[in-house]
């Protein structure tokens, strides 16, 4: 396995794994057509090479009261190394942001964010991002429904 490239057995592997990662190591071998040791020393190298890097149960945001997604689209007044660090140690930091990117466009940031309800974004809004030194823009989108929402990726 070098770099970036995988063989078929490596790459259904991480198929398997992303729709069922309690899966047995028995189970995984027998769906990617190994036997148990190897298929349990190709996961272990995966992991190991941080191709896999956790584990995660996926909840379902609207049965733990996370009702409200919004898309914000942040832009920053200067582009300096403070500031920029400041403005993604501060999202690294907050749990209701789900995902955090820099962007080309008309804003610097677009950044997914998972509340409870508006008065929670509201709050994100004025007591967080706002008072973050170099914000000087917010346009957010609020999501009215979730069309597809997908965390495995297309591996094959």
């Amino acid at each position: 396995m070098e770099n970036s490239t995988f063989d078929a057995a490596s790459l259904k592997i991480l198929s398997e794994l992303q729709q069922n990662s309690r899966i047995s190591t028995n189970e995984l071998a027998e769906k990617v057509g190994m036997s148990a040791t190897p298929c349990w020393r190709r996961q272990k190298e995966l992991e190991e090479k941080g191709v896999i890097t956790r584990y995660a149960a996926i909840v379902d945001r609207r049965k733990v009261e996370l009702s409200q997604c919004c898309m914000l689209h942040i832009s920053l007044t200067r582009h300096d190394a403070t500031v920029v660090a400041g403005f993604e140690n501060a999202m690294q930091l907050r749990p209701e942001v789900m995902e955090c990117y820099e962007v080309t466009g008309n804003s610097d940031y677009m950044v997914k964010l998972v509340v409870r309800d508006m008065n929670a974004y509201h709050d994100f809004l004025h007591n967080v991002l706002l008072k973050l030194p170099g914000v000087s823009q917010v346009n957010t989108s609020v999501a009215l429904r979730e069309v597809k929402y997908e965390t495995a990726l297309p591996l094959a």
